[in-house]
């Protein structure tokens, strides 16, 4: 089974390893099933033979025991028949075995029965017995009166009939015991057959599931030697991440070592030039500008990191005061820190432009709101109480920053000027979370 997946491991990662530990579940699940199921099989095969074996050996049994009760009346009806004609006591030899043996057939008659009988069952036995001593009790009377050479009175009894009519009645007795357990014999020999009809099917259908269930463990462990292996990718990545934040963080440091040169060599190349301290602050501005926007992304790659509202904050706050008011108003929106430079050049530009120029020149206020809009982050920028003329065709070095700066950020930015102030829109594509990436491509 797949391991539980490392904790810096991706969402996606760690719902796959979840769903494979499922299928794992399930899978042993149905294979447990599938043993259970043919464990089963098995018992209800042997259940059913071992059943059908005794009810054979049962029903043996008892038609022995039938038949010799019937054989033991026949054989002493025979002898009795023999002797009668003959005077010959040789013919009561048959009549004395089967005498002897009449009430042990009976009580093996019983016990091969024992206490499981239905009442029809026991009802026929009692006639059995009853008859068959009645048989008996008729031919030793008979016997009897032959032995003192009453031929008259042995005649008369024998034409009787009644020994017949007990003969024919105990026959029929013993017929419907002998039919009834032929039928119980049969129905065990049946249900054992539907048994043994049903366990071939039903062994082929655990086969079968077994075999899906052996497939399906193949491929989950195919999928979990995947899902292991993306989540080491994974722990591989969150190292490899660690490592790059811990250069980042010492790239951003010496990046900010490298502004904080270049804006004292700046300052210093100006010491004593009074015609040049304009431009010396113009620049020293727009590399705060940089500073500012790279500290707001924290020098990290195309991942949405920066809020844009901690961008706009940090670009105004040199400037915000008590009578130079700015209201923000937007959602929390995160831009790529490819996108924080120029869009901070261009904050920095018409902040620059507010303070010296117009809004907050003349004690007015700033407006700033952003969105998202079908894709694009909307930045509307307000000036309201100061007046700015419309500017001549010839671009100055701002305006050409900020046109360059729209190209970076693959925007625009329209400006206009009303009698308010000046009224700016910028427009850029919102950058795409490398979560909902991976959502849309998965």
């Amino acid at each position: 089974m797949a391991s539980a997946p490392d904790t810096d491991a991706p969402p996606s990662v760690r719902r796959r390893s979840t769903r494979v530990r499922l299928a794992g579940l399930g899978v042993l699940v149905l294979l447990a099933a599938t043993v259970m199921g043919l464990l089963y099989l098995v018992y209800y095969t042997i259940a059913a033979e071992r059943v059908e074996r005794e009810q054979v050996n049962s029903t043996s049994q008892i038609l022995l025991e039938i038949r010799n009760v019937g054989r033991n009346a026949l054989s002493a009806e025979t002898g009795q028949r023999g002797y009668f004609i003959t005077l010959d006591e040789a013919y009561l030899e048959p009549y004395r075995v089967a005498r002897e043996r009449h009430d042990a057939s009976l009580n093996q008659l019983r016990e091969a029965f024992g206490e499981d009988v239905n009442p029809r069952q026991a009802q026929l036995l009692g006639d059995v017995e009853r008859l068959a001593d009645q048989k008996f009790t008729e031919l030793d009377a008979s016997v009897a009166l032959l032995e003192n050479r009453d031929l008259i009175g042995a005649r008369t009894m024998i034409l009787t009939d009644e020994g017949k009519d007990t003969m024919n009645r105990l026959r029929v007795a013993l017929r419907e015991l002998e039919l009834m357990e032929t039928r119980i014999l049969n129905s065990a020999v049946d249900q054992s057959a539907r048994a043994e009809a049903m366990v071939l099917p039903l062994l082929g259908l655990l086969l079968i599931v077994l075999l899906i269930a052996l497939i399906f463990a193949y491929l989950l462990l195919t999928r979990t030697v995947r899902a292991e292996a993306e989540a080491a990718q994974a722990s591989a990545l969150a190292e490899a991440r660690d490592r790059a934040d811990l250069l980042a963080k010492e790239l951003n440091h010496r990046v900010k070592n490298l502004f904080a040169v270049i804006l004292a060599i700046v300052q210093m190349s100006a010491r004593g030039k009074p015609e040049a301290k304009e431009v010396v602050g113009s620049i020293s501005d727009r590399i705060r500008a940089l500073l500012t926007a790279h500290e707001v992304t924290q020098g990290h790659s195309s991942e949405p990191v920066a809020l844009l509202e901690k961008l706009i904050e940090t670009t105004l706050a040199p400037y915000r005061s008590d009578e130079l008011v700015a209201k923000l108003d937007g959602p929390e929106i995160l831009i790529a820190s490819e996108q924080a430079t120029p869009l901070g050049l261009v904050l920095h530009e018409m902040t620059t432009n507010a303070v010296k120029y117009g809004a907050w020149a003349n004690g007015g206020t700033i407006l700033v709101n952003w969105r998202r809009e079908n894709g694009d982050i909307v930045i509307q920028w307000r000036e309201h109480g100061a007046r700015i003329a419309e500017p001549g065709e010839r671009q100055g070095f701002g305006s050409m920053l900020m046109t360059s700066s729209a190209r970076q950020l693959r925007g625009e930015v329209e400006r206009r000027f009303t009698d308010e102030g000046a009224a700016i829109d910028i427009r850029f594509p919102a950058p795409v979370k490398p979560s909902e990436s991976a959502e849309n491509h998965g």
